[in-house]
């Protein structure tokens, strides 16, 4: 028997926030069985996030690529739309740090996807473009990120479709606006 508590649990909606007890009947159990998340769990709001983004890069192995990485097409994508630009700002552009940013750059210039120039005026600064490799890659790799999107969005009206994409953008900028300086 689980020991109990006397804290109260909190609860939205019919989701409970904390407690001890086993959820509904299940007990702890030692195979393989697939036990269901803690509504606890499906209440926290970066678990959900957490889940969606684990989901979302296995989906992407299977569907779209399982050696180029979803950061690695969004870089690729952004030295398409913005060739020449300063590495520091193609960062900004896809939501990475710098330190993550100089990584992937590396590894992309090591598979030669993209070549990295020092201006002549200021040799602190990677200019950045794709090779043709790089945009072959790039070409095949979005033809079947969007196949993904379809799957990914299946059964939804365009509509709403539109709306969750908003909400999640809005999202993603409240959560950045919480760890920016």
């Amino acid at each position: 028997m689980p020991v109990r508590d006397r804290r109260t649990t909190h609860r939205i909606g019919p989701v409970r926030l904390w407690s001890n007890e086993p959820v509904g009947d299940v007990q702890p159990q030692t195979g393989p069985e697939q036990l269901p998340a803690p509504e606890a769990l499906l209440a926290a709001p970066g678990y959900v996030a957490r889940r969606l983004h684990s989901a979302y890069t296995a989906a992407w192995v299977r569907h779209v690529d399982p050696v180029l990485t979803g950061p690695q097409f969004a870089v690729l994508t952004a030295v398409d739309a913005y060739p020449a630009v300063e590495q520091g700002s193609l960062a900004r552009a896809v939501a990475l740090d710098r330190s993550t940013m100089a990584s992937i750059v590396r590894r992309l210039e090591e598979r030669g996807l993209i070549t990295r120039e020092v201006p002549p005026e200021d040799g602190r600064k990677r200019l950045l473009r794709l090779t043709e490799d790089g945009t072959a890659t790039l070409r095949a790799a979005y033809q079947r990120a969007r196949e993904l999107d379809v799957l990914l969005m299946e059964g939804m009206a365009v509509e709403d479709q539109q709306d969750l994409l908003t909400r999640l953008n809005a999202i993603a900028e409240q959560w950045e606006g919480l760890v920016e300086d």
